[in-house]
C-alpha cells in the first residue's frame, strides 16, 4: 500500500469514538485498522503514539494548540487505561476543567507507593503520597471513569509544585468553581505534606475568583508585584451603550488595563460584532476622560516593558509615584 493509499485509509477508517482525535489500540482495531496497518502508520510519519497503546495523526496533532496537545496527551493516557494511582497535580486540574498554563505535559500521578521504572512511561511523573479518601474523587475521559484528586487537594499540590504564575491560574478558576479560601487553608493545616507548604500558603493569600481568564491571573499576579497604586478587578463602569466591565481599574485616575485573550470574544458571541460592541462602549468611556491600556500575551513575557508602560500611564493620568522598587526581578 503506498503513503496516498494509507493516508486515506487511516482518515476514512479513523474511529468515531475517538476522544479529541485520541484513539487507542482496541478502538482503532474495533474500526478495522489493522496491528500492520497501524505499524505502518507509524513508519510513515501518518501517526504519533501519544502513549502505549494511545495514537493520534500527525495532521490532527501538528493543527492542535499547544494547550490542546497537553490535553492530548493526559487523554491518550486515561484511555490507554495507563493509571496506576490518582491523577493530581495539573492532569487532575485539566480533568476538573481547570485552566492550566505552563504546566507542561508530564502526566501527574500520586499514589502511596513509590513509582517503579516502566517502559513508555517518559511523559508520566509520580508523586508518593498516601491520599485520604475524602481528598480523591472521580473525572471522566470517553466514558472512563478515573480517580483524581479533590478540586482543593489539586489546588494545593500545584501550588507546592508550580511556580505562582501558574499556580495562581489553577486556584483562581476553582474559586471561581465556588471552592472556599477557607476550605483550602483548613486542608493547608491539616495536611501532613511540609515540603512546599510556604509556597501554598502564599499562594493563598493571593488568590482572587474574580480573574476570569488566565492571562488576568497572570496580570493580576505581576501588577501586585509593581511598586505603584493598586488596581480594582472587574470594575462595572455605566455608558450610554450599556456597561462595560473594566479588567483592571485605577478609577481615581480614569485608567484601564485590559487583558486581551480572545477567548473573550469567542466564547460568547461571533467575534466581530463582540469586538466592536467592546470598542464601541470604550471609546464611550474615553469621552468620560478615560485611558485604556491593552495587553496581551507577549506583554506578561515582558514584565519590565509592562511595568514601565503601567508608570508612564500613571503618571499621565495625575498619579504621583514613589521611586520605583518593583519586586519582579529581586
Amino acid at each position: 500500500m503506498d503513503f496516498p493509499q494509507l493516508r486515506d485509509l487511516l482518515e476514512r477508517k479513523w474511529p468515531s469514538t475517538a476522544v479529541l482525535g485520541v484513539a487507542t489500540t482496541a478502538m482503532l482495531a474495533s474500526a478495522g485498522i489493522t496491528d500492520r496497518t497501524l505499524t505502518a502508520g507509524l513508519r510513515c510519519g501518518l501517526l504519533k503514539r501519544l502513549h502505549r497503546g494511545s495514537y493520534v495523526s500527525v495532521t490532527v496533532w501538528n493543527a492542535a494548540k499547544p494547550w490542546v496537545r497537553e490535553d492530548m496527551i493526559l487523554i491518550g493516557h486515561v484511555l490507554a487505561s495507563h493509571s496506576h494511582g490518582v491523577y493530581s497535580h495539573s492532569s487532575a486540574a485539566r480533568l476538573h476543567g481547570l485552566r492550566t498554563w505552563g504546566c507542561g505535559d508530564a502526566v501527574h500521578l500520586t499514589q502511596e507507593f513509590a513509582f517503579g521504572n516502566s517502559g513508555g512511561a517518559h511523559r508520566v511523573r509520580g508523586h508518593q503520597q498516601l491520599l485520604a479518601p475524602s481528598l480523591v474523587t472521580s473525572g471522566k475521559v470517553g466514558g472512563i471513569r478515573v480517580p483524581v484528586t479533590t478540586i482543593a487537594q489539586t489546588v494545593l499540590d500545584c501550588a507546592r509544585l508550580f511556580a505562582m504564575q501558574e499556580a495562581v491560574i489553577i486556584g483562581d478558576h476553582a474559586l471561581r468553581k465556588g471552592v472556599q479560601i477557607a476550605q483550602l487553608q483548613a486542608l493547608l493545616v491539616a495536611s501532613p505534606v511540609v515540603r512546599g507548604s510556604a509556597k501554598a500558603r502564599l499562594l493563598l493569600a493571593v488568590l482572587d475568583g474574580r480573574s476570569e481568564s488566565a492571562g488576568e491571573s497572570r496580570t493580576r499576579v505581576l501588577v501586585g508585584r509593581m511598586d505603584m497604586p493598586q488596581p480594582e478587578l472587574q470594575v462595572e463602569m455605566a455608558t450610554r451603550y450599556g456597561n462595560y466591565r473594566l479588567d483592571f481599574a485605577w478609577k481615581q485616575y480614569k485608567l484601564a488595563l485590559e487583558f486581551d485573550g480572545w477567548g473573550k470574544y469567542f466564547d460568547f458571541e461571533p467575534t466581530d460584532e463582540a469586538i466592536a460592541r467592546e470598542r464601541q462602549r470604550e471609546k464611550a468611556l474615553m469621552e468620560l476622560g478615560w485611558q485604556f491600556i491593552r495587553i496581551d500575551w507577549a506583554a506578561l513575557s515582558d514584565p519590565a516593558g509592562l511595568e514601565s508602560r503601567i508608570r508612564a500611564s500613571l503618571v499621565r493620568a495625575g498619579a504621583r509615584l514613589p521611586v520605583r522598587r518593583s519586586t519582579l526581578f529581586a
